[in-house]
Order: structure tokens, then C-alpha cells, then sequence
């Protein structure tokens, strides 16, 4: 659905949404429009057509049934907290956003036995903790280091990730319940039986027949109403460790330091490789902006300086042990500290020093599955509220990893731009989140935020690396990007599941 809009659709849409599920379930009150329609990135608000309030999956299925007799598009959200992503606003002005967080949010099971719980979309990283704290449940979260109010469901549909042992969310995703485009209900996995009860659903990932379920991650084929979610049971002890290199080419002996521990699983969690200021710029404030306008990079004397103030080099290495008390991961920590500093580069940071370390605090509380909301000052770096996330993946190979860090640095620095980015790093793979924070506000530096972003992404596509997750406002470039038989298989998909084309048309480049 490109074409545009019309009123007389929308109100006839809004009419027959008010006589099924009640005035309020959906609003156009001017208020709550202009704030669904805020977010993040260098571009005008993309303000809604109205907001619907669903409180169950049928309500989901009426919303809907009913889009497709007045041909209005939807946007469904969770909690609308992928700040840098797009926050709560739709892909394309007057979509109608589906906010299912408002009412769908409950825990529907946690079972400690088999280490797993089923959310609906409104269940958040905070309320998911504060629920299992209460229950006194022997399970860990992983929650982002993002929003505590981030949903654990929309999280995991947009492959994010988060700390701990689980921190692939999608990969620990097991069993979902979706409203397709077209009205009609699915659950797939063994969910697809006709049965009072599914002992299987959240438990086995692969069922009869194709696996479904990641069609419905990045995509607008239909509305996800609840998942089934993997967790790990929490150890005794979690020992979090940190250290820190002082130069910017140390990223190469670091990512090349990293491979084999994580290869050989000798840590559990992810290890973070963290550049300076996407660590500080949470403790701290752009300290020349006022001078330079934000105009210009930060220089390397304030670098420097802010380096030595909070006691970190140009890259922090962060990560976690699990065991049954510190006295127990006492070996492991002595074997990872000689091969950290083995060199005469890297520094150990101890759990004390850490302590007084108020960017670090993150982290521990990130691999403790605690969630917390940290990472969000460093918004405030420079003013006027203005984020925007690039995140590409690279090989575990230090040499292209500094080959990249050294082309990020520059293209941010010839943009008047700081280079901030964390390194989330696999076994063979590391995703980079690349944060560009700028001056909203400020249109001439908003453009420079826009111009940054796309010559990171072109220098990036010409080397073979693509994006994991995209903001809203760059999905339709970056699925230009893609080869145009897998684009045509996308919308062959679209087609097939939504003919009308009602779900969120435009979100990561789909159409039909």
C-alpha cells in the first residue's frame, strides 16, 4: 500500500474500530499524535494518523480485518523504546500505530523447570526482572543495555541483543503467536496444533515443516502478539571483568585476543570492545561543543583528557564468568588477565576500581541481568536529543576490524562527528553499534548526521558488510542496497501474507 492515505478512509476506519472494540481503543487526540510521531533521527517527526490501544490477540485480528476493509495502514509498536531506531513513530506519516504495550502486557508464564517464560509484546526488560524477583524465580534475564522499558518481544523481532548467556534474543526466541496481514491467526512451532495444550510450543524450536518464524523479524508480514522466550538460570556468582588498551589500532590485537576465548567458549557471555567515548559520553558532556558549535570533532587533547579523568584507555574490554562463587572463577580470571596483558598493552581493571568507574557500572549491571538505563545519557553528549544507530557486523580478524575503525573514525571526523561505537563480539563475528549523536535541533548539523550515516553505510556495502538492524528512516535505502531477486522474494512474501498491504508498508523496505 504506497498510495497515500485518505481522510475519508481513515474515518470510516477509526468509526468501525470504535463499534467493535470501543471508543477507547483508539484516539486522535492531537497530543498523543504529535507525540507518537517524535523520535530520534535527522528528519521531520513522522506523525501518525491515529493510535489504536488492542488488549488481546482477537482485538489485534478485528484492528486488522478492519485495515483491510478501509485499506489503512498500521505500524505496530511493543513499547516504542528503540531510541536511535525510529522510538514509537511510524515507518511513513498518518500509518496508524498499533500500540500493543499499553494493554498486552502481561508475563504469561514463567517456567523455572525448563527455563523459559511467554510475554505478550508490553512485557518490558524492568517488568520482566521485577516479575521474576518477585517470584523469586531461579532465572536471569538478559536485558539490552538500552531502555529498562524496551520490550523483550520487539527486541528480540528487530534481532537485538543484550547481556548474559542468552544475549542473542532472537536465537533464544521459541514459539510465537502472529496476526498475519490478511487477519487470519498462526502459531507457529508445535503451537500449530489443534490442541487444548502445547507442551512443546516454548520448548522446540524446530517443529514439522519450515521454520517460520524469522519471517516475522525486520519484516511487516504480520503482527507478533506473544513469544515464548529461552532464559538462563542464574549462577551463584558473576564475576565481571574489564580491561582497557590506550590506543585506537589496539582494536586489531584486542578483536584477535577475543577470538579464541570466545571460539573455545572460555566466557560464557559476550565480550564488549567499547571505544572511549560511546563509554564516557554516558558520564559526560561534549566538552568544546559550546566553542566549536558542534561543528567540529571532539580534538584529541579533550579525548585525551576525558581519558584521563575517568581512567579508561581508547578501547574497554568487557565480559562475564558464571560460577558457583568468586573464589571458583579465581582461575579463569588469572588465565583471561595473562592473556589480556600479555603484550604489556592491556590493563586489568579490578572489581574496585570498576566501582568508582561511573561508565562502567553499565556494563556490571548489563551481566548481572539487571536492567538499567545508563547508556541512554549519553543522548545528552551533545544537546538538542538527536541519536542515530549504524550497526554493521565485521569478521573476528583484527586486521579488518582496525581497517574498518580507522574508516568509521574518519568519516565521523570529516562530519564534524564523534566516532562512538561498541564492538559486541561472537565467536567468529562482532556487531558494531555505532551511535552518532548530534544536535537535533540544529539543521545544518542534523544534515551532517544524515550525510555521516550514508557515507558509512556506502563505504561499508563496498566492502561486503551490510547492516543488522537499520533506523526507520534508512530501511528503504538499506533494502536498495540488496540484490534485486531477494528483494522480489520479500515482496512475493508480502503479497502472499498481507495482499493489502495494510502492515506497516515501507518497514525494512517491503512493500509487495
Amino acid at each position: 500500500m504506497t498510495q497515500a492515505l485518505s481522510t475519508a478512509n481513515l474515518t470510516a476506519f477509526v468509526a468501525d474500530v470504535r463499534q467493535q472494540l470501543g471508543d477507547d481503543a483508539i484516539t486522535l487526540a492531537e497530543a498523543a499524535l504529535d507525540r507518537y510521531g517524535e523520535h530520534t533521527l535527522p528528519a521531520p517527526d513522522f506523525r501518525p494518523g491515529a493510535i489504536a490501544y488492542p488488549r488481546a490477540t482477537e482485538q489485534v485480528q478485528t484492528l486488522v480485518q478492519a485495515a483491510n476493509r478501509h485499506r489503512v495502514p498500521l505500524f505496530p509498536i511493543s513499547s516504542g523504546q528503540n531510541i536511535g531506531l525510529g522510538s514509537k513513530a511510524p515507518v511513513r506519516p498518518g500509518q496508524v500505530v498499533v500500540d500493543l504495550g499499553r494493554h498486552m502486557n502481561r508475563v504469561l508464564e514463567v517456567n523455572d523447570e525448563l527455563g523459559y517464560c511467554v510475554v505478550e509484546p508490553g512485557v518490558t526488560f524492568q517488568a520482566m526482572y521485577d516479575e521474576l524477583q518477585r517470584r523469586q524465580s531461579r532465572l536471569m534475564m538478559s536485558p539490552t543495555a538500552g531502555p529498562p522499558q524496551g520490550s523483550l518481544l520487539g527486541n528480540a523481532l528487530d534481532k537485538g541483543g543484550g547481556g548474559g548467556a542468552s544475549s542473542d534474543h532472537f536465537g533464544n526466541a521459541c514459539g510465537m503467536e502472529i496476526v498475519l496481514g490478511n487477519g487470519e491467526i498462526i502459531r507457529t512451532g508445535d503451537g500449530s496444533l489443534e490442541a487444548e495444550e502445547h507442551l512443546n510450543w516454548h520448548v522446540s524450536k524446530y517443529s514439522f515443516g519450515p521454520a517460520l518464524d524469522g519471517l516475522f523479524t525486520q519484516s511487516n508480514y504480520g503482527i507478533v502478539t506473544r513469544m515464548g522466550v529461552w532464559m538462563t538460570p542464574r549462577p551463584p556468582h558473576v564475576e565481571t571483568f574489564f580491561f582497557t588498551f590506550p590506543d585506537d589500532d589496539d582494536l586489531g590485537e584486542i578483536v584477535d585476543l577475543i577470538r579464541p576465548l570466545k571460539q573455545a567458549g572460555f566466557v560464557p557471555t559476550q565480550i564488549r570492545a567499547t571505544n572511549d567515548l560511546y563509554l564516557i559520553s554516558s558520564a559526560a558532556q561534549h566538552p568544546e561543543y559550546a566553542r566549536t558549535g558542534g561543528r567540529e570533532q571532539i580534538s584529541d587533547a579533550a579525548r585525551h583528557e576525558l581519558q584521563r579523568q575517568f581512567g579508561l584507555g581508547s578501547w574497554t574490554i568487557s565480559g562475564a564468568f558464571f560460577g558457583a562463587s568468586a573464589a571458583a572463577v579465581q582461575p579463569q580470571l588469572e588465565r583471561l588477565r595473562e592473556h589480556f596483558t600479555r603484550s604489556g598493552k592491556g590493563r586489568y581493571i579490578s572489581p574496585e576500581e570498576a566501582q568508582t568507574i561511573a561508565p562502567l557500572h553499565i556494563a556490571t549491571l548489563n551481566y548481572n541481568g539487571i536492567p538499567g538505563e545508563g547508556e541512554l545519557r549519553m543522548l545528552a553528549w551533545r544537546p538538542g536529543g538527536g541519536t542515530s544507530w549504524f550497526l554493521p557486523g565485521t569478521p573476528l580478524v583484527g586486521k579488518i576490524a582496525n581497517e574498518f575503525q580507522r574508516l568509521s573514525r574518519a568519516i565521523c571526523r570529516d562530519h564534524g562527528l564523534e566516532y562512538m561505537v561498541s564492538n559486541v563480539c561472537g565467536p567468529r563475528f562482532a556487531r558494531g553499534v555505532h551511535t552518532l549523536v548530534y544536535n537535533r535541533q540544529n539543521p545544518e548539523e542534523a544534515k551532517r548526521a544524515d550525510d555521516c550515516y550514508r557515507a558509512m553505510s556506502e563505504a561499508f556495502a563496498k566492502r561486503g558488510v551490510f547492516v543488522g538492524r537499520a533506523p526507520t528512516l534508512y530501511q528503504g535505502y538499506h533494502q536498495s542496497q540488496r540484490m534485486p531477486a531477494l528483494v522480489q522474494a520479500c515482496n512475493a512474501i508480502k503479497r502472499a501474507l498481507d495482499p493489502n498491504g495494510v502492515i506497516a508498508p515501507g518497514k525494512y523496505g517491503i512493500d509487495g
